[in-house]
């Protein structure tokens, strides 16, 4: 605190000085140096740090005229700050700049003031600490009088240096790793700052240094191991290269680093020479022995060029230390497996640089060339690089493709300069690239590097699929940095290739090669592959090539949602470069259609075309508003999260530019254009209003999930970007300086009221919702933005609402009330203090609002416990724990300012006794809870109670909790059951989270001096006893993972204290936990208790990730120990084995996140353990083994990113695996070649290592490649008797065998088939079959090998084709060949591919023209081959398009045989043959012909269904039928409809079934229908209504909303003529159909209703839907609704249709339930569609019912059922009014209307009371005044609507309705959105 005792002695001298002078400035001055001091946001400093700077600008002058006396105290004052600062740089920097600017004039007072400063660090002693090492650092580095005051003193400076890294190294236990470090930068920087004064201390026998040499020793010792952790050690590296520097020759120095090198070859004896400085080898050795990479890290790093290419005497001739020295250390380095990949690939690519710096010098010196072609030095290089390309570890790759290119680079100057024209290297290395996978990383890196010296189209040329594969690299993150990298790479020098052109030829040129690629990506259906595309790709080469703007263009001008959204995104990148885009015309009739389109991605993309621009003070334009206008309110139900996200950045881009554009023309800046609204700021301040009330009035809690989350998300953007709230921790987004002048601007036209009370109400009720997010985010919002303190009429509600909700045993409403009680807390004043101390009669208020609101809620958890103790059901039903707990975690933890109280000396000793009162509490409370759930008078044990004994402990519970005899056994929980186990299980996860959250807050910060810890030593073994008790007593996994989480938090605060004893405790911990697994127990602890292999995950988790984990290296090396331990000769199954649990608790920390690259370097002996596990003859071994193995595997190879089972779209190679992990290869290889030397015996784990080797992917083709080892063995396995161990070893072929070397083995394997009568086993022949199968089936994304490769191996295949024949008796052997030739259909000959087909046919055929085969000629495997046979037939029909072999699959079709019939449904179904139509033709029609038949004898309900599925498939639109179809079905259309509803209605079949026949009889409805078929047509919609409703499995639904596509457009079409007046009803209920399922809970059913809809919009009179744009969901609502009056509007019963999506709630009793406040029950009942928004919907038919009702005075039956309506629903509707008037006009309702806010069912109820209301009026109104009376209404419509109006300010006035004046916002939705 001296800075502050110096501003204090500063700010007196000067105020004694009097206001005037400089008195005043430097006060000013001070002030602000002062709030830096303060702050702790680095914003907020450097703002304040400013602030000074100018005053000191000012003040400079004034002091110059000063003497020393009035100056010294402002200067010394500001040297106080700086030595304060000297941790942060910057800070440093600006103080430096300050005390230049006073002291200018008074230079010789400030060195004094330096001098003495740095003089008195250290007053104590010799050792510096590490405040005092952190200034005499920035002094080296920042100052230059500080550098010139270490210069005179330099003697002193090196003993205290010395002094001090003695100290540390010394030190038992080890200090903080930041005093060393500090320590070592410190002798860096000085030798770096005064090499010229340091050098004479080291070179000079003279004037030599025994500091200096000891300092020397010192660093040694750290570089040798000693130091704290590694970041010194490699510091210490950097340090003594520095001292390298500082020779006066290059050989000394060169020499001197020589010297270091061979000292690390001698353990610990020996000397150093070092110049004139000897020091003794030190003893200590690192045990991970990293000398030699800290060295050359530190050498290649900083040495000087001169030294490290000098010529070395003592080498052989021409040796330097870069080539001769450095690099055999390099070499080493990165063949050695070990913990610093990073590190090691670092030192190779600086070797290259410093190599590539130093070349003209190395020439001199070799007098030739570095890398030529022979040399060992280049092969080592690139096998170096090649080894590693494919490293995991993070950074490394980053090395690599540097190293590569730094390469190259070398190898092109050396070429150059020895004018070398042959250059191999270039050819070797494309060759090795293109024979690698698609799939891996590294063989990118390359071929980036490759381009500049081979040219683009020498490249792809040679690799001509390289287009492809990039297309597939875009589709894949980790692929797409490096794909894009080659695509630039490639067309940038295609560009350079082709100067002097125009740039259309450019252009032109581009075309031929990627023209296609872009289009294709950018209309691609992969969300992925298409934004990679437009934001990598698009927008480089519309840049680098203009002209490809006009070729794109043209590609993109269909209708298809992909052309739309690759047209959207050209557009974006067109305005991204030119910065405006005129939108008129087609252009904006087309944008219209995207932002309608039924498609997320077309969406946002034209959101973000109108809201992005490259400046952001560009105003919207009015067309932009007014799209946007149309946008929002049909898109706050967006599904996804990540739609949600993307809409808020694209919002708040739009707000930013209204909002900065306004600004500049307030002032006067922005210059008016022609045709521009003058009063723009008025037009952003129009907009964000509308906005505001949008947003607001969706948070209503009637609104689904989705748009109160938009809303909330768009409210959101408001607050930060239209507020002056200014957050520090934030480093981007704060508000303009200018910004209250838009304030001011926008408040006097009466909008922008931000935080009204609607406002804070509506958020408020948002603080009640079920969901997390929604209560979390509106916290945020009203703490970060509202007024410092809820207004005092609402504090006592919301706190008695916060306490209720605490009380609730449902773990919604619970968290909800500590939500509120936390917002309550952030946002309290006095008046919420005195509240809680009224309630609780506290003698004396605590001294701050956190510690006050802790110890009441601590009293109420102390007050549950007590009652939890009397009488656990109850408190369980009326005040569970787990509340409470959770309000308290909340307050405690998440609010900074109670943070900032627990570290303020004031209140640390309240602090400290509510902490140990709350750590007791919890403990007795785990106690309790734990103890309840054991059987009465079972013994405290580590393991935890059976289910069994937790049931009758429960049992126990309810009976003495409701005192009666124990009821029977039910199979289900009853509620008092789960109650239990809710609070019990609950409470404790949250017990772990608090004590977690806890021990990270505050064991971490530095406490005030003198202040002890807030948590004792003895709190923090409670805790741990707590931690521990729940996770050896506890089976449920909610509770384990949520106190896991706690403990993992807990472990790392203590392991990373500096105290030793708390260190200790999770050490501890460890220590027993291995103890009581290696011990015998009676009962289950892991298998199927999840919380004890946690408790070790846990702790080793805690270690710190930078530095050596002792704890996990022990805890792992033990669990081997005894997992490898023998099994006893007499072990029972029913007990736990030490082995089985320690295979468990290994799988655990294998799985566990936290752990990371730290388990890599135990896999190989973990491998190795779960294979002898899976021999093992205990099942629960086996069973541990495979779990841990497939964790393993998930570790070694990282997730599937890949959706593709068995076959990973992307991976790791085999050779890259096998570099990694060598040691695990000979583990795999050892078991292999026991598999298939070892005879028949069976091998466990022989089918665990082949899935781990399928899992690769092939690596490239090299003569030494690692993976050949592996070929003979699986090749071997091929005659395995077991059939899943031949399947699994041809799979695991794959990546052993590289694609070129695939035609060759192949050939070999093709060759080894036997010939006739030659067969000795058909096991063998059959795995030599599955084997070329897998070597033959493309890789995805692939087109497979070549054809003219694979000649050789038809011809074989050819000379073989007896095994395809009836002689190979074997059906099996003869569909795996069949197979084999199915993947080689362009190699085959034409003659014996036409052999196979007729033989194929004929066999076929032969199956039914007989009898059934007798049973002697039954086989087994017949059913495989005749499958097989069907889809070889329908593949080559497909792919020859030939009308007879298309005729031969529907003869196959007709013939009785299931087999063959369901293969050719099965291939039919997977979209086989899509590519050929006339075979869909064929196959179309032929189903349709037999569809009556295949219907009337309907017994098999599987055949059925797929029969069904194929038909569909094939008419999977209505432009697929072919005009045969109808006369095909003329006369059975309706006898079929009429099957298939009688099948639906009378004999229930599944739901699968009923949605495939429900499609084939609306597919048949569109054939046409007449007046006869009146009553098929009617059931048909019966059936309709009742798939769609919410109640009905969601694949009816979906089966309903598909038959709206294809007969409910046929049945309105018809409708709308006047031929057929009886479809009128039919299509009002298809309407009505329609509107339900628009608002159903799965996406998938609206997308397929929103179809229907896009239709009737595209043309309710034509057929077809050619060129349709299916809009989105809600744009299709209201193209219904908007069709109803329009086409329906006279008609009678459509006012009645849609009056039945008004919801029917019963108002009273809500407001009853409410008002009685009832305990609730622990479950309640789930709404059948979350998605339906009954409130929303009422406003949105509002305005379609109003215009409905216009039309009564024209039409006579409109106007009866009108006025019958108005009979029925009017005397209820004024009823309900009056009761609202009277209820709300009532103080008692103030008692509720909190919880009335946050309920769903009454705002639906009273928003449908004002809208039927509304629509009474409006009738009255139109049907005339006198109706009124006459219907017994006692009103007239002017009388009704004022009191609608009086009744809704009432609603309004407590939140539960909009005001009057507001109340057409929602109804937003209701307006038809721009051009239909």
């Amino acid at each position: 605190m001296g800075a502050e005792r110096e501003a204090r002695a500063c700010a007196a001298f000067y105020g004694a000085l009097g206001h005037g002078g400089p008195g005043r400035a430097a006060l000013c001055c001070l002030r602000s140096l002062r709030l830096f001091a303060g702050s702790t946001a680095k914003r907020c400093r450097d703002k304040h740090l400013e602030e000074a700077l100018l005053l000191a600008r000012a003040l400079s002058e004034e002091l110059q005229v000063l003497g020393e006396a009035e100056a010294r105290p402002l200067l010394r004052c500001v040297l106080a700050f700086q030595l304060e600062a000297s941790g942060s740089s910057s800070a440093f920097h600006k103080l430096e700049q300050i005390v230049t600017q006073l002291a200018v004039g008074q230079e010789a007072l400030l060195s004094q003031e330096v001098g003495a400063l740095l003089a008195g660090l250290a007053p104590h002693g010799e050792v510096l600490s590490p405040e005092e090492l952190q200034a005499v650092c920035m002094y080296i580095e920042e100052s230059s009088l500080g550098r010139d005051h270490w210069r005179q003193n330099l003697a002193p400076l090196l003993q205290r240096l010395a002094a001090t890294l003695r100290r540390v190294l010394q030190s038992q236990p080890a200090p903080s790793g930041t005093w060393g470090y500090l320590a070592v930068k410190a002798c860096l920087q000085l030798f770096q700052a005064l090499p010229k004064d340091v050098a004479p201390l080291a070179w000079n026998a003279a004037t030599k240094s025994e500091t200096l040499q000891s300092i020397l020793g010192l660093l040694l010792e750290v570089v040798a191991g000693k130091a704290p952790n590694k970041d010194t050690q490699l510091l210490a590296g950097t340090a003594l290269s520095m001292l390298v520097n500082t020779a006066p020759q290059p050989q000394s120095g060169a020499s001197a680093a020589l010297a270091l090198f061979q000292l690390t070859d001698q353990a610990g004896a020996g000397e150093l020479r070092f110049g004139e400085l000897v020091v003794e080898n030190p003893s200590v050795l690192d045990p991970a022995r990293l000398e030699r990479l800290v060295l050359s890290r530190g050498l290649l790093t900083c040495c000087k060029g001169d030294i490290l290419s000098c010529q070395l005497d003592s080498l052989t001739q021409q040796a330097c230390l870069l080539v001769d020295v450095l690099f055999p250390a390099v070499h080493a380095l990165n063949k050695e497996q070990k913990d610093c990949h990073y590190y090691c690939f670092q030192v190779l690519a600086l070797w290259l640089r410093r190599l590539q710096e130093n070349l003209p010098e190395l020439w001199r010196l070799r007098g030739g060339r570095i890398l030529a072609e022979d040399t060992e030095l280049l092969q080592q290089l690139t096998q170096l690089l090649w080894d590693n390309a494919e490293t995991p570890v993070e950074g490394v790759s980053e090395f690599i493709q540097s190293s590569f290119r730094l390469l190259l680079e070398i190898y092109d100057l050396e070429c150059q300069h020895f004018k070398d024209q042959e250059r191999p290297l270039y050819q070797g290395m494309l060759q090795r690239a293109v024979s690698m996978p698609w799939q891996i990383k590294a063989r990118y890196v390359p071929l980036c590097a490759i381009v500049p010296y081979m040219g683009s189209q020498q490249v792809l040329d040679t690799y001509p699929d390289l287009p492809q594969h990039l297309l597939s690299c875009l589709a894949t993150n980790h692929l797409c940095p490096v794909a894009t990298e080659l695509y630039r790479a490639l067309v940038r020098q295609q560009r350079s290739e082709g100067p002097g052109g125009t740039e259309e030829a450019l252009a032109e040129r581009w075309a031929r090669r990627w023209l296609p690629l872009l289009c294709q990506a950018l209309r691609s259906p992969l969300p992925i592959l298409q934004s990679n595309a437009a934001n990598h790709l698009l927008v480089w080469t519309l840049r680098q090539l203009p002209a490809t703007h006009a070729l794109l263009a043209a590609q993109f001008d269909g209708q298809d949602a992909a052309a739309l959204r690759a047209w959207v995104s050209l557009l974006r990148a067109q305005k991204s470069i030119a910065g405006t885009l005129p939108l008129q015309g087609e252009a904006l009739a087309r944008l219209r259609t995207c932002l309608r389109a039924r498609e997320e991605g077309v969406r946002l993309a034209a959101l973000g075309l109108l809201c992005c621009s490259p400046s952001s003070g560009q105003a919207l334009s009015g067309t932009e508003e007014q799209l946007l206008r149309e946008f929002l309110p049909l898109n706050l139900t967006g599904d996804t999260s990540a739609f949600r996200q993307l809409l808020q950045a694209a919002m708040r881009k739009a707000l930013v530019r209204l909002r900065d554009s306004a600004l500049a023309r307030l002032r006067g800046k922005a210059p008016v254009e022609w045709g521009e609204e003058a009063g723009q700021p008025d037009q952003a301040v129009g907009f964000v209003e509308w906005l505001l009330q949008l947003s607001i009035s969706s948070l209503t809690p009637g609104a689904n999930y989705q748009r109160k989350k938009t809303a909330l998300l768009l409210l959101a953007a408001i607050l930060e970007t239209c507020t002056d709230t200014w957050s520090p921790e934030r480093k981007k987004g704060q508000p303009p300086r200018t910004m209250a002048a838009l304030l001011s601007h926008a408040r006097q036209s009466g909008c922008w009221d931000f935080f009204s009370r609607p406002n804070l109400l509506a958020l408020l009720s948002c603080l009640q919702d079920s969901t997390n997010e929604i209560r979390d985010l509106a916290s945020e919002l009203l703490v970060r933005y509202f007024p410092a303190a809820f207004p005092s009429s609402l504090a006592p509600a919301l706190l008695q609402l916060a306490q209720d909700a605490l009380s609730s045993p449902r773990v919604q409403e619970a968290e909800a009330g500590a939500v509120v009680m936390k917002t309550i807390l952030q946002k309290s004043d006095g008046s919420t203090v005195k509240i809680l101390a009224l309630e609780t009669e506290a003698a004396q208020t605590p001294p701050n609002h956190g510690l006050c609101f802790a110890q009441h809620l601590l009293r109420m958890l102390q007050a549950q416990h007590a009652a939890a103790r009397q009488d656990l059901l109850r408190a369980a039903a009326v005040a569970p724990m787990h509340g409470v707990i959770a309000a308290l975690r909340r307050c405690l933890l998440q609010v900074p300012e109670v943070a900032a109280s627990m570290r303020a000396a004031e209140s640390a000793q309240s602090w400290q006794e509510f902490l140990t009162s709350l750590v007791t509490t919890v403990r007795d409370i785990t106690s309790l809870l734990l103890g309840a759930l054991q059987s009465p008078g079972a013994d405290e044990q580590a393991a935890a109670p059976s289910f069994a004994d937790m049931g009758n402990a429960i049992g126990s519970l309810i009976t003495l909790g409701k005192g009666q005899q124990e009821e029977e056994d039910s199979v289900l929980l009853s509620e008092e059951h789960s109650l239990i186990l809710t609070c019990c299980w609950v409470s404790v996860k949250e017990i772990g989270l608090l004590l977690g959250g806890l021990a990270e807050l505050l064991l971490l910060p530095v406490l005030p001096a003198g202040a002890g810890p807030l948590l004792t030593l003895a709190n923090l073994q409670t805790a741990a006893r707590v931690f521990q008790e729940v996770l050896l007593r506890c089976r449920h996994w909610g509770a384990v993972e949520g106190c896991s989480m706690g403990f993992t938090k807990f472990c790392a605060a203590l392991l990373n204290h500096p105290d030793t004893e708390l260190q200790a405790i999770p050490r501890t911990m460890l220590d027993q936990g291995l103890e009581a697994l290696s011990g015998p127990r009676s009962s289950s602890i892991t298998r199927r208790a999840a919380g004890f292999p946690m408790l070790f995950l846990c702790i080793v988790s805690g270690e710190n990730p930078a530095q050596a984990r002792p704890l996990l290296t022990r805890c792992i090396q033990t669990l081997l120990a005894l997992a490898s331990t023998a099994l006893p000769q007499d072990w029972d199954q029913t007990l736990d084995l030490p082995q089985v649990c320690a295979l468990h608790v290994l799988q655990t920390l294998v799985r566990g996140a936290g752990l990371g690259s730290a388990l890599l370097r135990h896999t190989t002996p973990m491998v190795a353990l779960a294979l002898q596990g899976l021999g093992s003859p205990c099942w629960a071994m086996r069973n541990a083994a495979i779990q841990l193995f497939s964790a393993l595997t998930s570790r070694l190879l990282g997730q599937k990113r890949s959706r593709a089972e068995g076959c990973p779209a992307e991976g790791l190679s085999l050779p890259a695996f096998l570099g990694q992990h060598p040691q695990l290869g000979a583990v795999l290889l050892a078991e292999l070649g026991a598999a298939t030397t070892g005879g028949a015996r069976l091998r466990p784990a022989l089918h665990a290592v082949l899935t781990l080797l399928a899992q690769l992917q092939p690596g490239p083709d090299g003569p030494d490649s690692p993976s050949a080892r592996f070929l003979e063995p699986l090749l071997g396995l091929a005659a395995s008797p077991i059939y899943a161990v031949r399947a699994m070893a041809a799979k695991a072929l794959v990546p052993v065998v590289p694609p070129p070397r695939r035609p060759a083995l192949l050939l070999r394997l093709a060759q080894q088939l036997p010939a006739p009568g030659g067969v000795r086993s058909h096991n063998a022949l059959h795995g030599h079959l599955l084997q070329m199968q897998a070597l033959l089936a493309p890789a995805p994304g692939s087109d497979g090998l070549p054809a003219e490769a694979l000649r050789p191996v038809a011809l074989q295949l050819e000379a073989r084709g007896w095994l395809f024949t009836p002689t190979q008796r074997c059906p099996l052997v003869r569909a795996a060949f069949l197979q084999v030739l199915a993947l080689l259909p362009a190699s085959l000959s034409p003659g014996f591919a036409q052999s196979i087909r007729e033989a194929i046919s004929t066999e076929l055929g032969g199956l039914t023209l007989g009898k059934e085969p007798q049973c002697a000629e039954l086989q087994v495997g017949s059913a495989v081959l005749h499958q097989t046979m069907a889809r070889f037939a329908c593949s080559e029909a497909a792919r020859l398009a030939d009308s007879e072999r298309i005729g031969a699959v529907c003869s196959l079709l007709r013939q009785p045989n299931p087999d063959v019939q369901l293969a050719i449904f099965s291939w039919v179904i997977e979209g086989e043959g899509e590519e050929c139509k006339e075979l869909e033709k064929a196959l179309q029609l032929t189903l349709l012909e037999n569809l009556q038949s295949v219907l009337r004898d309907r017994r098999n309900k599987e055949f059925l269904k797929l029969y069904l599925e194929a038909l569909m498939h094939l008419c999977r639109n209505l432009s697929s039928w072919s005009p045969e179809a109808s006369p095909k079905l003329q006369g059975s259309s309706s006898a079929c409809v009429e099957m298939l509803l009688l099948m639906m209605e009378t004999e229930h079949p599944g739901p699968d079934l009923f949605f495939q026949a429900l499609c084939a009889a609306s597919l048949l409805l569109t054939l046409g229908f007449g007046d006869e078929d009146s009553p098929l047509v009617w059931r048909w919609c019966a059936a309709l209504e009742a798939c769609s409703r919410s109640v009905s499995a969601e694949v009816l639904r979906l089966a309903a909303a598909c038959s709206l596509q294809t007969a409910g457009m046929e049945v309105l079409r018809q409708s709308l003529g006047a031929a057929h007046p009886w479809l009128i009803p039919v299509a009002l209920r298809v309407i009505n159909v329609g509107i339900h399922l628009l608002q159903d809970e799965e996406q998938e059913v609206r997308h397929e209703a929103s179809a229907f809809a896009s239709l009737m919009q595209h043309g309710a009179g034509e057929p077809g839907g050619d060129g349709c744009v299916f809009v989105q969901g809600n744009v299709g609502l209201l193209g219904l609704l908007q069709l109803l009056p329009r086409e329906f509007g006279h008609h009678p019963e459509t006012f009645s249709s849609l009056l039945q999506h008004l919801p029917v709630l019963d108002l009273r009793g809500i407001v009853e339930e409410l008002e009685a406040n009832k305990a609730p029950s622990l479950y309640k009942e789930d709404e059948p569609n979350v998605f339906a928004e009954p409130a929303v919907l009422a406003q949105q038919l509002l305005p379609f019912l109003l215009q409905l009702l216009e039309k009564v005075p024209d039409a006579s039956l409109l106007r009866a059922s009108t006025l019958r309506w108005l009979e029925a629903a009017g005397p209820g509707v004024l009823q309900d009014l009056q009761y609202c008037k009277h209820l709300w006009s009532q103080e008692a309702v103030a008692r509720w209307w909190m919880k009335a806010l946050g309920c769903a069912k009454l705002r639906a109820a009273l928003v449908t009371l004002l809208v039927r209301a509304r629509l009474v009026a409006h009738a009255l109104r139109v049907l005339g005044e006198s109706h009124g009376a006459v219907l017994g209404l006692g009103c007239g419509a002017q009388e009704l609507e004022q009191e609608l109006a009086l009744v809704q300010g009432l609603l309004a006035q407590h939140g539960l309705a909009p005001a009057p004046s507001q109340g057409d916002v929602p109804r937003e939705l209701g307006s038809p959105p721009g051009n239909d």
